[in-house]
């Protein structure tokens, strides 16, 4: 796979604005289901639009936010304005929270010229970037997407990989890996895989949301007893903060993959165990 460089800073973007094959996306969605259309709409980085995480996903499927069809991914991305070819710029307005998912997708699309924003939204304001208002109207393009399956882990490439031992990393909060918090999602049971490592994704962000060194980043994975030759399967709540742990992984030139049902799958399951604590 490409080397393109996974992280952006707000200096290098501002330097690349106005390059005509760059295409800026604000994936941003919130957990508690405040729209983000709107906050976007009220300030955005200037030629962004926004990549809709719930419209942009498999709509037939039961489970939250699933990675869409290669067909229906290029069409809506496309209609976004990007073509595979195109370099690809995602943030979202918290920090680093849900850029990760969008960056995860495209290159499961075969697309390796993306790249997120470190630091996002917030990073940029910090600089003194410009925010410009406004619906986004871009000229549609063609994607052609080259699936990468191997990529994507489901239900039952997870319970191979716990079976063998193999590295499953949750990158839940603790509370909610150990099962003393609720889910925030009805019906489901609280609790991790047997065998699964808690990771959680903010452990690898620095406070103001930005990706911490790679040292930080190799001794957190080290800590949950990762090697360098190990390509574990993230999971988390609905496959979006799972890209986090992955993102770590392409900075320091290793690979994962993503459990796309994540615990909204395997938790509210009646033929998955689970187990609490720590």
């Amino acid at each position: 796979m490409s080397q393109f460089p996974p992280l952006v800073s707000a200096a290098e973007l501002v330097a690349a604005l106005g390059d005509p094959d760059l295409r800026i996306l604000d994936a941003s969605w919130h957990l508690d289901g405040t729209p983000a259309r709107p906050i976007f709409e009220a300030g955005h980085i200037p030629g962004a639009v926004f990549f809709d995480l719930e419209e942009i996903s498999d709509r037939d499927d039961p489970l939250p936010r699933m990675m869409p069809a290669a067909a229906q991914f290029a069409e809506q991305v496309g209609a976004l304005g990007v073509s595979e070819t195109d370099r690809i710029v995602v943030y979202d307005t918290f920090g680093l929270f849900t850029a990760g998912r969008p960056w995860w997708m495209f290159r499961a699309m075969g697309c390796d010229r993306v790249q997120v924003l470190d630091g996002g939204l917030p990073a940029w304001i910090r600089m003194g970037g410009a925010l410009e208002t406004g619906t986004a109207s871009p000229a549609p393009a063609v994607f052609k997407a080259d699936p990468r399956p191997e990529m994507i882990a489901d239900v039952e490439r997870v319970r191979e990989a716990l079976a063998a031992g193999k590295p499953v990393l949750d990158a839940r909060a603790a509370a909610r890996f150990a099962g003393s918090a609720p889910e925030p999602r009805p019906g489901l049971r609280a609790g991790h895989m047997p065998g699964a490592v808690n990771l959680p994704f903010a452990e690898l962000l620095t406070p103001e949301g930005r990706m911490r060194e790679p040292a930080e980043l190799e001794a957190a994975l080290a800590a949950r007893g990762l090697t360098a030759d190990d390509k574990p399967i993230a999971s988390c709540g609905s496959g979006v903060t799972a890209a986090v742990p992955l993102l770590a992984l392409a900075l320091l030139g290793r690979e994962g993959v993503l459990y796309d049902g994540s615990w909204a799958e395997w938790g509210g399951r009646d033929d998955t165990e689970v187990v609490t604590g720590p």
